[in-house]
Parts: structure tokens; sequence; C-alpha cells
């Protein structure tokens, strides 16, 4: 059979078996919800978004707003800086959807706080909880704000590529519950904190990563915070 025969079978069966491949992902950027609310903040937050072209951000100003409808078509990572504890039960169930379809969850600072009453939140998802109220067997978690914190990396990760030590004045938590299950990415040793200020939740459906730090301006225009919340975004949406 001559050459140009074999070329031609060769040509149709690259072709089919490319037909069969799915279409690369688009690699645009990333769609993020933002979410606010329930506690006051710096404007200075919205900088920690501004000079990516990876990004492209909405603004909730409330968890009812974020989660009055499924957001799974319209973003890819949710980012928390509220501090929620009422939910409706079709809010609460937009919110469970978006987590267990394995998009990403950010969360920073104090919505560490959010829906103390829903342990699939704070166990499995988060993997930390700031206890609002004593309870039997556990004080309230503790804050102190304008505090010099130093911290470092602890764990090499895609979250912490590139972040140097971090030296704040910023927000202190302390007697926080925390899962034994996460990974803990950075530390500190001030004596007011429980040591953890930034963890990879154990949950398994996606990925999701608490960061404590972010009171205010001294954190929010930071470089080396900027890169640790870019990077958990990136991470969290498989970037």
């Amino acid at each position: 059979m001559s050459r140009l025969w074999w070329m031609g079978i060769l040509g149709a069966a690259l072709a089919a078996l490319g037909a069969a491949q799915p279409a690369a992902r688009s690699a645009g950027p990333l769609r993020l919800l933002v979410v606010t609310g329930g506690h006051p903040y710096a404007t200075s937050f919205y900088t920690i978004f501004e000079g990516y072209d990876d990004l492209r951000w909405d603004h909730a100003v409330s968890n009812h707003e974020a989660f009055r409808s499924d957001i799974r078509p319209g973003y890819d990572v949710l980012v928390l800086y509220d501090l929620s504890s009422e939910i409706s039960d079709r809010e609460r169930g937009n919110l469970r959807d978006f987590v267990e379809s394995g998009k990403g969850v950010v969360v920073l600072h104090h919505a560490i706080a959010d829906y103390n009453d829903w342990p699939w939140w704070y166990r499995e998802v988060v993997g930390g909880r700031y206890v609002l109220k004593a309870e039997a067997g556990s004080p309230p978690s503790t804050y102190k704000e304008g505090v010099e914190i130093s911290a470092e990396v602890v764990l090499q990760h895609p979250v912490t590529a590139g972040v140097g030590r971090l030296h704040l004045v910023d927000e202190v938590y302390g007697k926080m519950w925390i899962s034994p299950e996460v990974k803990v990415l950075v530390k500190t040793n001030h004596p007011l904190s429980d040591g953890p200020v930034a963890w990879v939740s154990p949950y398994a459906k996606s990925r999701v990563v608490y960061i404590q730090l972010g009171h205010g301006p001294g954190a929010h225009r930071d470089p080396e915070y900027r890169k640790l919340v870019h990077n958990a975004i990136l991470w969290t949406a498989g970037r």
C-alpha cells in the first residue's frame, strides 16, 4: 500500500483521538465572591484584590445577599470576611452546595466566628472556630487589637510559596478550637495567640484555607500578607 494511504489513515486516527479529548479549560481570571457584613472593617481590605489580572471579584455586603441564590455557576472562589450567625435554610443550602461542588473557599480573619452553631461548617469545612460565648468545658475565645505580631511559614505549600516572615500590627485571637487535622501553614509565638494563624482545612470535597491575620491596613497593604491571600485564592481554585 502507498505511503500516502498510510498517512491518510494516521491522520484520521489522530483527528479522532483529538475529538475525543475534552476541551482545555479556560485559564481566564478567577471569579471571586467576596462576602462582608456583621463586623466593622477598614476599607483598605478592598486593596487585597487590586492589581491582579488573574482575579475578578464581586462584593456581597451580607451573607443573605451572597447566598440567596445558587452561586455555583457564577464563581470559582468564595472569600469570606464577614461575621455571620443567622442564615436561612435556603441560604445554608446554597452555601453548602457551593462548598460541596469542589469550589474554592478562603476564610479571612473574623470570619472564623461564622456559624458557631453549625458543626458541619466549623468542624468539617473551616477546621476551626472562634467561640463567641462560654460553653460547657470551653471558655470564650479572646482577641486583642493593635498587637505587634511576627509569624513565619512552617509548611512549604503552594499557599506559602514565596511568602516570607510576616511582621504586622494586627489583631490576635486566642483560645479558639482548632481541628487537630488541619495542616498548619503559618505560626506565631505571640503569647496571646494559639500559634497557628493560617492553615489548610482537612475538608475533602473542596480546597479551604483559613488565614487569621488581616484586621486592618497594616496587614491589608503588607506585601507578604497580600501574597499569602493571593496564593490561597489561586490554590483553592486549583490554579
